[in-house]
């Protein structure tokens, strides 16, 4: 006996129809048990477009394929809800338009209170956006498994979170030596040298991708066969949505032709530099031998002459100063061709420029004679820079006289200076008005004794000593030129931190002596017979040592007021010499003599007086006076 519902029952009843009835991303209905259709909700309406009074009372089955009803996919459904309790699955169905459309679908039994199916509830989504993005996704995911086994010049492969290869393209294969089968699950570390896995390289490339995010370098590295290749690699982490961290992606790129290239590029550059060299030291040599055999026969001839037991004193006077202003030349010589192989020894001091070069364009402008209008441009504030004066002086005076020469009817010079704080240094350049110089000439002005002036007319040593100059104090020098319009040389100068001395320099006392007893160290038989009697002729007692280590034994027994040591010598060096003798007696007098020492160029005789070969009385004389007053 059917009981009739109470009035809750039926409000319950149909808050729950209006539920469903209210869903609209899902078809919810039921069916009875032969598959009929006896309710039907807007979300059925929906997608499958069958209004209730269309489709109630219709069988399920004309939702289906006709290739599934004829499979009896329909029948199976039911019959598994029945059977096993609820049927689940994805598949394609026909809306009332005909258009197929991909759908999720449970089917659960309906069980009456005694035991009987009554029926069936049917729950079915439309997932075909979803279904086509998955096919989407699964296409470029197999263009993209094409594309890297496509790929011949890269090895493409992954790396588990140990170092084991998980994937392997055709090119790891074509490079590397080894198929997918023989290589899938070994380490990453067999393509490494032994001397790379010897140095831990195969997990310092893993931290260093974790660490920095991604690890790329040359190196090289074995195939399969143990031939060794250069290879350009990259290792990047990869992470999954979440953030974790599932692997290494290695990308590698056989470069073994590249830098084969590299290298013979490399070979032909060092093959032409030494070329370039050789040239160089062609044109140096050929000058050098010029210009000392101009000089050596102006003093041959004169000594030739002095050797004239008739000579009178006039022509004798004359000869001997000759000689003496072409020795004096010989040494400027000397002294440019170290500035130019930045040799020279320097004597560094903090020099204000605004004042230096404010001097200096009142004395270039007298020298260079009035047709020649020098003018000056200095920023105000100029930072201090820490040169030698001598050389600074020397430098911009080669340039002037370079500037006069090109502006043979007159012309105008400007001397500017400014600082360049974009890399902390100051520009002192010189520009004058005159003819120029030809493009392809310009990289060549700074070689030594190569000259653009008529031949006899100049050594070619000015802008190689401003190019030495610039170099050995810490900066560099450069030439702008556009023929008719001028040429502009530019000296480039590191700031000094330190601030000039204002003061006028004091001079040293001169020491004057009675007698003075020296120790002349020299190992050169000539040069110490001569130094011998320039020092009796300034009334010093000497005595002689050829060797350092010969001083030392004398100096063992005995006191002497100065130590006058040439550097350059065989065994211990006359520097050797001075820092033995200063920790023994500090205060010993030591007076240092070189024509170059690569130990007074490199500033390592720093704190000991120096006087440079070729020297005379006058200055000997005055190194003395130093050394005895210091």
């Amino acid at each position: 006996m059917d009981y009739p519902l109470t009035f809750d029952a039926q409000a319950r009843e149909r808050r729950y129809q209006l539920l469903v009835d209210a869903v609209s991303d899902y078809a919810i209905y039921m069916l009875d048990a032969d598959g009929h259709i006896l309710t039907w909700n807007a979300g059925a309406r929906r997608f499958k477009g069958y209004e209730d009074g269309e489709i109630i009372g219709q069988h399920f089955s004309r939702f289906f394929t006709p290739e599934d009803r004829a499979a009896g996919l329909p029948e199976t459904i039911l019959r598994t809800a029945a059977e096993e309790g609820r049927y689940e699955s994805e598949g394609q169905r026909v809306r009332k338009d005909g258009q197929l459309i991909w759908v999720h679908v449970v089917v659960d039994p309906i069980i009456s209170d005694d035991g009987s199916l009554a029926g069936f509830a049917k729950i079915t989504r439309d997932i075909t956006d979803r279904r086509a993005a998955d096919q989407s996704l699964f296409a470029a995911e197999q263009r993209f498994r094409l594309l890297v086994q496509g790929v011949r010049d890269y090895a493409i492969y992954m790396l588990d979170l140990e170092g084991r290869v998980t994937n392997w393209n055709a090119g790891a294969e074509a490079i590397k030596g080894y198929s997918a089968a023989e290589i899938i699950g070994q380490h990453f570390s067999r393509f490494y040298t032994q001397e790379d896995r010897d140095r831990g390289e195969p997990a310092l490339a893993l931290a260093s991708a974790l660490r920095d995010g991604r690890y790329e370098r040359e190196a090289e590295r074995l195939r399969k066969d143990g031939s060794r290749f250069w290879a350009h690699i990259v290792l990047d982490p990869i992470h999954d949505e979440r953030g974790e961290l599932i692997g290494f992606a290695k990308i590698t790129r056989d470069i073994s032709e590249k830098k084969r290239s590299q290298d013979e590029l490399e070979q032909a550059r060092s093959a032409l530099f030494q070329s370039q060299k050789m040239q160089a030291l062609g044109e140096l040599t050929g000058g050098i031998a010029h210009d000392f055999n101009n000089l050596m026969t102006v003093i041959r001839g004169s000594a030739e002459l002095l050797q004239k037991e008739d000579l009178a004193p006039e022509k004798r006077r004359r000869y001997v100063n000759a000689i003496t202003e072409t020795a004096d030349k010989a040494t400027a010589l000397t002294a440019k061709l170290l500035a130019f192989g930045r040799r020279q020894s320097l004597k560094p001091e903090v020099l204000d420029l605004g004042t230096r070069l404010d001097a200096f364009g009142e004395v270039v402008s007298r020298t260079l004679g009035s047709q020649i209008d020098v003018r000056l441009d200095l920023a105000p504030d100029l930072w201090p820079i820490e040169a030698d004066a001598a050389e600074l002086e020397t430098a911009l005076l080669n340039a002037a006289f370079n500037a006069r020469d090109a502006m043979p009817n007159g012309g105008i010079i400007t001397i500017s200076a400014h600082n360049l704080p974009e890399d902390n240094t100051v520009c002192i350049a010189l520009h004058d008005t005159g003819e120029g110089i030809d493009p392809d000439m310009i990289e060549r002005v700074f070689e030594p004794f190569f000259t653009t002036k008529p031949v006899g007319k100049g050594t070619g040593l000015g802008l190689s000593q401003i190019h030495g100059f610039a170099a050995q104090t810490g900066g560099h020098a450069r030439i702008a030129s556009t023929p008719g319009e001028g040429t502009t040389v530019f000296i480039q100068l590191p700031r000094s931190e330190r601030l000039p001395d204002l003061a006028p320099a004091a001079r040293s006392a001169i020491v004057e002596w009675d007698r003075l007893d020296v120790l002349l160290v020299e190992d050169n038989d000539n040069v110490r017979q001569f130094a011998r009697a320039m020092l009796g002729e300034l009334r010093a007692e000497v005595t002689e040592a050829d060797s350092a280590e010969a001083a030392l034994d004398l100096l063992a027994g005995r006191h002497f007021d100065l130590v006058f040591s040439d550097i350059v010598m065989p065994g211990m060096t006359g520097l050797d010499l001075a820092r033995r003798l200063r920790e023994i007696n500090p205060t010993q007098a030591i007076l240092l003599a070189t024509g170059y020492s690569r130990e007074v160029a490199g500033g390592e005789a720093a704190g000991f007086h120096i006087v440079q070969k070729p020297y005379g009385a006058e200055s000997l004389t005055a190194a003395i006076s130093l050394a005895l007053a210091t």
